[in-house]
């Protein structure tokens, strides 16, 4: 894969993508339920605001950080669940204004960080960057929630290139949630960008292998559609079975979502 627009400026424009989805949003839309059981849009905007604020502690106060990780213990879920429910308290116009608040500044603390310099993180530190990048397909994800409960499409750009890379390098997660050892193979991923281009990551000579839109790849690997309903082709007994496992994000899976539920691969509408 070619090196990717710049991850800040696209961490700010996946969350301006987000943003537009709710901006205009009455009372009883932020009701609305999602695609997530038991989550509204409220919700998704409340986790996406806290998590926000978690990644600028990490990065602008790496100490005051890890004494706040090291209270929570090691349960990951509980730890994202507690520090989302202050922000599911507020009332909706608070609760948008401190989400662009804190996601300005986790940012602009990622971006401040030296690029060699690690950020401590929930599930093992990370270079600035890669943070960035786990930014994105959490709003990515969030996004497509909240875009699916309002039943509007999204247009896709090759911002997306960094959530992709971001799963190849976490192509583990699946396994070590389950308690499954990952495979000693390493995979083959073809995915064709939003503007039609292709990425590619592993070697060119594994017999395990992914390909399609990138797009769909994305909504695979965050779990926000089920791989019946996607137009990826695995090649392998191995990469077969990643395809049913396969998340970008540590801890509960969750559901996921049935086949057929959404039934449209969404790779076609995408903005070049």
């Amino acid at each position: 894969m070619s090196a990717p627009h710049d991850v800040y400026a696209d961490l700010v424009a996946e969350g301006e993508a987000v943003d537009k989805l709710v901006a205009g949003l009455p009372p009883e839309g932020w009701a609305r339920q999602t695609p997530a059981p038991g989550w509204t849009i409220a919700h998704q905007i409340a986790h996406l605001a806290s998590v926000a604020r978690l990644v600028g502690t990490a990065a602008a106060d790496p100490e005051a950080f890890k004494a706040q990780a090291s209270q929570a213990g090691t349960d990951f879920d509980a730890a994202v669940n507690a520090i989302l429910q202050p922000y599911l308290a507020l009332p909706t116009e608070e609760l948008l204004t401190r989400w662009r608040a804190d996601r300005t500044a986790a940012t602009k603390a990622l971006a401040a960080v030296p690029p060699d310099q690690l950020v401590p993180w929930l599930a093992r530190p990370l270079p600035p960057s890669i943070l960035a990048s786990a930014g994105i397909m959490e709003l990515f994800a969030h996004g497509q929630d909240i875009a699916d409960a309002l039943m509007t499409s999204r247009e896709y750009d090759d911002r997306i290139g960094h959530l992709a890379a971001f799963a190849v390098r976490v192509w583990d997660f699946g396994y070590l949630f389950r308690g499954l050892t990952p495979p000693d193979v390493a995979f083959r991923f073809e995915l064709t960008a939003p503007s039609g281009q292709l990425w590619e990551f592993g070697p060119a000579d594994s017999p395990e292998r992914i390909t399609g839109p990138a797009v769909d790849f994305c909504l695979l690997v965050t779990r926000r559609r089920h791989r019946a309903d996607l137009a990826l082709t695995a090649s392998g007994a191995e990469a077969d079975r990643w395809m049913d496992i396969a998340q970008a994000y540590r801890g509960t899976p969750g559901p996921g979502r049935s086949p057929g539920q959404f039934s449209t691969s969404p790779a076609a509408t995408t903005a070049r």
